[in-house]
């Protein structure tokens, strides 16, 4: 009577048993394969959140693109991105800390100007306008000081 085997161990022309693909090694292989999908995982979590430190610097993340004018003032600065077609900027403060009023604004020429104003510990912004071909113009305060760039990317 036919039993499904071919008479090598396998079912039909299979040889040998099937299995997955998956590679076998118990409760150690399987710690290992999580490890590595966990730990790339956890350094991409590091590089966006960032460090837990309050400085100034951490102000580059909030725009894209290459920094092409830095005003700076009293308490603070403001500082315009630009990339491909749009640009951006933001006001940081010198001393981040206590909450305090805070604006930015960026006008493409001909255009309506992109504003973020409030009480803030680090920085405005960003704001963010489509640049391409159009001069613009920013400006940004802090605490009553201000700062503001003219018309630039012409």
């Amino acid at each position: 009577m036919f039993d499904g085997t071919d008479g090598t161990g396998g079912v039909d022309g299979v040889v040998g048993p099937l299995r997955s693909s998956r590679p076998s090694g118990g409760p150690a292989g399987r710690r290992a394969a999580v490890l590595l999908f966990v730990l790339p995982l956890l350094g991409a979590v590091g590089l966006v959140l960032g460090t837990s430190g309050s400085s100034p610097a951490h102000a580059a993340a909030a725009c894209s693109g290459r920094l092409v004018k830095t005003v700076a003032f009293s308490t603070g600065s403001l500082r315009v991105y630009e990339s491909r077609a749009y640009a951006c900027a933001v006001t940081v403060a010198n001393k981040p800390g206590a909450r305090r009023d805070m604006r930015v604004s960026l006008q493409p020429r001909g255009g309506r100007a992109a504003v973020d104003s409030g009480r803030f510990t680090k920085l405005a912004g960003p704001v963010t306008v489509h640049a391409l071909n159009r001069c613009v113009r920013a400006s940004g305060s802090i605490a009553g000081k201000s700062a503001s760039t003219g018309w630039i990317l012409c």
